[in-house]
């Protein structure tokens, strides 16, 4: 685990949470399957049976000690970097806006803008207002009760990275009352904003005229959050 940086910030982060877990195992399966990396390609990677893995992960093993663990958060990191390193990039972003990874689960500027008919198509959104633009830069994606709890106005505006020309996806969201509130407290607002986690008949009953007042887009999703996560990646 060489060298500071997003890799060892990411590979102490994963260590700890195994090893200080209630459940080792179950902390363990929750990282592997975040990196969509199967227990046969780990083994293979730390040249182990694949019944090992299952074994750690179900408990059937004794609890992994320090070294063992070690072994398994560095094969993670070693399969993320061979597949390209997205999950480590991520994570690294997030770091270094300041953020902790609970709070915002990926932060991105993209090469070129995109328009933002593209992102609703890759998230599956549905429109619900348009905003003054069509095109984004970039996008967050933000644990909406996390931000809204412990985040200032000041820390909540650098979640727009380089520019407010872009999506602010809320996730965690019931009715969008909390989220869209809490904006109007930020200026400028972003782009657009999308509500994940509820549909269309859900949504708060103002939520729509907010949007409109502040000149955002507003669209709402309930795609599972790791596959609209591992989708948004197609667009940097």
């Amino acid at each position: 685990m060489g060298g500071r940086g997003p890799k060892r910030e990411l590979a102490e982060k994963i260590a700890g949470e195994i090893t200080l877990s209630n459940d080792p195992g179950a902390t363990l399966r929750k990282w592997r399957t975040d990196f969509d990396i199967s227990q046969t390609d780990l083994a293979a990677e730390l040249e182990v049976s694949s019944s090992v893995i299952s074994d750690y992960e179900s408990g059937r093993r004794e609890s992994p000690g320090i070294g063992v663990v070690r072994r398994l958060v560095d094969g993670l990191l070693e399969i993320d970097e061979h597949r390209g390193g997205d999950r480590i990039r991520q994570y690294g972003r997030v770091l270094s806006a300041g953020f902790e990874s609970d709070v915002v689960y990926d932060l991105r500027e993209y090469a070129t803008t995109h328009p933002l008919t593209e992102l609703y198509d890759t998230i599956d959104a549905t429109q619900i207002t348009d905003g003054s633009t069509d095109r984004i830069s970039g996008h967050t994606v933000i644990n909406s009760i996390q931000a809204i709890t412990r985040l200032s106005s000041e820390e909540f505006f650098r979640l727009y990275g380089q520019s407010t020309n872009r999506v602010l996806v809320f996730t965690g969201v019931t009715r969008g009352e909390s989220p869209l509130v809490a904006l109007r407290v930020v200026n400028p607002t972003p782009n657009a904003v999308v509500l994940h986690g509820l549909d269309e008949a859900d949504l708060w009953e103002h939520a729509a005229d907010l949007a409109r007042i502040d000149g955002y887009s507003l669209a709402v999703t309930d795609m599972p959050l790791e596959e609209m996560l591992d989708l948004l990646v197609s667009l940097e």
